[in-house]
Order: structure tokens, then sequence, then C-alpha cells
């Protein structure tokens, strides 16, 4: 039989990274096989290859025809992780098996063959919502991620008034299977910066647990009743500010079971609300306020912040007081580990803190000063993983911000900033963006001081340059040092890893697009639009990115036709690369936590991954 050239046992060179300093505790996967039928009949399938996997580790792939198994490769693939099956026509699923020096290795869990390249998942639909964010996490213990979706209706800007629905949180298994629903309640408004839910393994048990900010009737996934269901806290005066707003009342955080839904502990939220008006700075146009815009802005994220363990850190306010709160969750306990607080301020803001104001709607983890311990990057200004502040870029407030080791020609990470430049604050003629060190904070180069921009992004699109392009703003691409080379992309809101090389693509409106950089424009390569879009908004960002199944790419979540499922996209692209599953990078991983965090901002890993890049297996953490 003669083999296809995507299931060759290519010998591609492998450079091994340097290991993590610490082994944290990380889930546990399974080999995450996909197998997706094309139209000559073939079969492409993919697989994990795992920091577990021994160096030079080949895999054998079976096609499973009347439960029947069947070898493909006729010696084991030690190339990418990925195969085309010429003779797959009557396949009806797919296992893997790892081939060692001691032999071969148990069978992965069938891949039933799709007839599309995405799993559909139907959603238990709620009148009057519609999907929201989600997040992805083993909520069982099983290897296998399980998909957990924001349901929102009524979502209001904290800038505005009004009554809106209560946020509900829904877990499904990748076959459909619904596990439970948490509704969090009228006493949590919905929005964007209101509800941030991180999912992840926080007592390393093997199973994620689920973490959110709940309040009076939330209802956990067993009916059980958080505080006291006949309290109503939304303000009832229309015509006013206030008007639906929640500014009084006990505000609580819960952790929940991830398996059954059910409330596990609450404890009061850190910080209060309280003062309403002490939240005001000179981020954003530099103003404040007392009906509850500036007071209600969440962010939340999970990091190691002792290299070994994951921390949860919940956290309030971006325009002027910053509070971060992080806890533990050991052996049923949730103990406050430290709080770091910017301290209230107000106008004109003189003694505010360095600290103050330099929030934005989106933040990263990442260990930006080396010493295998976690920092919470926010915006503008970082704390360490002691809940000491780091630095201050005294950027202030903006809505994106990247980061990574963009430039490999340089030591360490850098921090991609955009700033809001508007009304008051124009005088200061702050950088609209810009590139930092990400261990100091300092400048690397920066442009359009006094400009308000709103987004940007980094990534290797252009071979023809060391490292990162940068786009975004006024100005053309830049290369990672910041010249301009050139026309530069019209989206510049996601990226995503899709096709078969190391360069990005780029995400918007349903779409991803190639980069074809010799002629300074964007291809589409794939359209996952659902139909009608009720608003420009529409396919903006993902419901979620990651790499969830199959090979070291990523995998995209968006509503199916009219809302009623979730479709998770995946490739079906030949690559010649073999790199460990993008989840198994701590960076990365942390990253998709908090990637429904207010304004979603696409995963980066802790390494360069690009043209050129220094190694295709990166090491993580203990996954025993």
């Amino acid at each position: 039989m003669i083999l296809p050239k995507t299931c060759l046992a290519a010998l591609l060179p492998l450079v091994l990274a340097a290991p993590a300093r610490a082994e944290r505790e990380m889930e546990k996967l399974d080999r995450g096989v996909v197998a997706v039928r094309q139209a000559d009949g073939s079969v492409f399938a993919g697989w994990r290859l795992l920091t577990s996997d021994p160096e030079g580790s080949g895999f054998n792939l079976y096609r499973v025809s009347g439960g029947k198994e069947e070898k493909v490769n006729e010696a084991p693939l030690s190339g990418p992780t990925s195969c085309v099956d010429k003779e797959g026509a009557k396949a009806e699923a797919y296992v893997v098996k790892a081939v060692t020096k001691d032999g071969e290795g148990a069978a992965s869990r069938p891949a039933k063959v799709l007839t599309e390249p995405y799993i559909e998942i139907p959603i238990d639909t709620i009148p009057g919502y519609r999907p929201g964010d989600a997040s992805a996490a083993d909520l069982d213990g099983d290897g296998q991620y399980e998909i957990i979706l924001h349901q929102t209706s009524k979502g209001q800007d904290n800038s505005f008034n009004g009554i809106t629905g209560t946020p509900v949180l829904d877990a499904y298994k990748l076959d459909g299977t619904p596990l439970w629903r948490i509704d969090l309640g009228i006493n949590i408004r919905e929005g964007e910066h209101y509800t941030q839910f991180m999912v992840y393994d926080l007592d390393g048990d093997g199973r994620a647990e689920v973490a959110c900010k709940t309040a009076d009737g939330t209802k956990d996934g067993t009916g059980k009743i958080i505080g006291d269901a006949s309290k109503d806290w939304r303000n009832k005066e229309e015509r006013t500010k206030e008007f639906g707003r929640i500014l009084s009342g006990p505000e609580y955080l819960t952790i929940f079971d991830g398996k059954t839904g059910a409330a596990l502990k609450t404890v009061d939220y850190i910080p209060s609300r309280d003062p309403i008006d002490g939240w005001g700075g000179k981020g954003g146009n530099g103003g404040n306020d007392s009906y509850g815009n500036r007071c209600d802005r969440f962010l939340a994220c999970v990091a190691y912040l002792d290299g070994v363990h994951p921390s949860l850190v919940m956290c309030r306010g971006v325009y002027g007081r910053i509070v971060l709160a992080a806890w533990d969750w050991r052996g049923g306990e949730l103990k406050s580990r430290w709080v770091f607080d910017s301290k209230t301020s107000m106008p004109p803001f003189d003694d505010a803190s360095p600290f103050s104001g330099m929030g934005g709607h989106a933040l990263s983890v990442a260990d930006v000063d080396g010493d295998g311990k976690d920092e919470i990057v926010y915006q503008a200004m970082t704390v360490d993983d002691n809940g000491e502040g780091l630095y201050s870029t005294g950027r202030r407030h903006g809505d994106a911000i990247q980061v990574s080791d963009f430039d490999p020609s340089r030591p360490g990470m850098e921090l991609y900033l955009v700033t809001e430049n508007e009304d008051d604050t124009v005088k200061w003629q702050t950088p609209g963006a810009g590139m930092h060190d990400a261990k100091t904070g300092k400048p690397l180069w920066t442009h359009s001081p006094g400009v308000d921009i709103s987004d940007g992004s980094v990534a290797d699109i252009d071979p023809r340059h060391p490292g990162a392009e940068v786009w975004g703003g006024p100005g053309q691409l830049r290369t990672v040092k910041g010249e301009e080379i050139g026309p530069r992309p019209h989206n510049s809101d996601w990226v995503i890893w899709w096709d078969g090389d190391l360069l990005r693509e780029i995400y918007g409106g349903f779409c991803i697009y190639k980069w074809k950089y010799e002629e300074g424009r964007e291809e589409k390569i794939f359209d996952g639009s659902p139909g009608e879009r009720r608003n420009r908004y529409a396919g903006m960002r993902p419901t979620l990115a990651a790499d969830l199944l199959g090979d070291w790419r990523e995998e995209l979540i968006l509503p199916g036709p009219e809302g009623k499922s979730l479709r998770i996209y995946t490739t079906t692209i030949p690559t010649e690369h073999r790199l460990v599953t993008l989840m198994q990078d701590p960076q990365y991983r942390l990253s998709i936590a908090w990637q429904n965090v207010s304004y979603n901002k696409p995963p980066h890993t802790s390494y360069f991954l690009g043209e050129g890049m220094a190694g295709e297996k990166k090491v993580a953490g203990k996954t025993e």
C-alpha cells in the first residue's frame, strides 16, 4: 500500500525547550482524536502529542469498520500528529496508539467519523437568550473537555441603565449531553463587564471547578438557592442612571462543583462595591461616577502564584481604583491568599497610586520575570505573584492587551498595549499603542500620542520579517520592532492557528482569513457564519477559540444556525509540523480560562510560535 504524504513516518527535527522551573499541577488529557470525512471519501484524523510522550514517540493509526481495527500506516508515524487516510471510505471511527521503545500502548478513545468539519452540540435554549462566551475544562475527570456556555439576555454595558436578563451558565459534554445549569439570578446584572466565570481544576483533584460572583437568589446546578431568594436588589427608579443597577445587597463568590454544578463554598466577594463613587481615576476619560458604572467592572483569571498550584484571582475596577483578590481552593476550603488594592482617589486624582487607572477590559497571566511563578498583567500594570505591584507602565486604561515572546531576538516576553485617549485625558498625550518589555514595563517603541485606539493584534503573519507582526490603529503593518512594512489586515481583533504552517491566521465576522503577505490582503479560507447577523458586532470575537481537539492547531466554537447549537469547527488542512498540544503550555492554558473575560482576547503561548521558531516540542507541567 502506498501511503499518502501526510501519513508517512517523516523524521522531523524536534528541539526541546528548557523544562519549566517547577512542576505545575495540570489537567491530564486523553489523545483528543478527531476524524473528519473529506469530499473525496478520505478521512483526515488528528490527535494530541502530550508532554508525557517520550522523545521519539511514534503513533499507529487504526480505522474501525464493522467493529474491526485495521492499521492505516506501515511504520509508526513520527512526524505530525495528523494523517489523511485515503482508504477510509468505509471507516466508522479511528483510534490511535502510541509507540515507544517499550512497544505499542493502549488505544485511545474511539473518534467517530464526522461528516462535517465540526462537532455540533445542541443547546438547551431559553426564550429571549442567545449563546455568549464559553470556556472548556475537564469537569468529570475523564481526560476530555466539556464546554461551559454563558447564555445571555438583554445585556447592558455598565455605562447604560436598564433591567437585564439573568446570566445563565450551562455545561455540556462533547456528545451534547447536558450536565447542569446555574442561574445566577436577578441580583447579578447581565453584560460583558459583570459575569467573569473561571473554569479550572483549582484543587488538583482531576476535575475542574467553576467560580464566579453570585448573589441572593443564585440557583446552583442542583436547584439549591444561595442567599435569600426573596430579595430583589435591583434599582426600580425609572428615568434615573441607577435604574436596573444593583448597588446594594450582599455580594458573594461561589465555588461550584464542575461535575454537578452544586455550590461547594460561598464567601463574601472581595472587595465590596463601596464607596460607589470611589472607583474613578485617570483611566478612560478621566472621570468618576456615583451611579454604578465604574464600581461594577470586573475581571478574573487563574494563576500559579506559587509556581505549582493554581489560584483564583477575582478583580474589580479598571478606570481608577483596582483591586485583585487571590484565593486558594484546597480541601474544601476557600482561603484568601492576598489582596492588591490601588486604593481610592478623588478628583483631580493628584494623589492617585501609579497603579490606579491602569486597568483594561482584558488581562493576561504569564511568568514575565522568569521565576516560575505567574504574574497578572492587568493591562498597563502588572501585579507580582506575591500580590505586590511589579510595575506600572503609566499607559492608563485600554481595550486590548497581548503578552508573549513576540520577538525571539531579545530575551524575555513583550507586552503590547493600546490606550484610550479621550476627553480630559488627551492632554497627557499618552501613546495610543506600543510595545513594552513584559518584565519591567519599559517601552520598546510606541506611536500615536493622544490618539484613542480601540484594538490591535500581534501575531506572526509574514515570514519575511523575524518575529511577530503588529497592526491596529493608525499606520501600516509593523514589524515586532515597530517598523512600518506595508498594508495591514482589515481585521485586528483576533488571530488563530488554523492552516498547516506556523503563521497565524486572522479571524473576524465568523470567518478566517489568510494574510497574503506578497499582495498585502486578506483571503477568506473559512466561513462559519450561522446566517442572520443581529448587529455589526456579531462574530467580532468567537464564542471560544482553543486547541480542544486533534493536533496543535486551534478549534473555533461559534453559534450554530438560529443560536440553537454550538459548533466546534476543526481544521482538516494537512501540516508538516509536530507540536505538543497548546493546552499543555501553561500560559496558553490559562489564557483559555480567562478568554471569556470582558472584551475577549486571543490566547498566546509562553514561547514564540511562528516561522523560524526554535523548536517543535514544548514541555509544561505535571500531568499525573
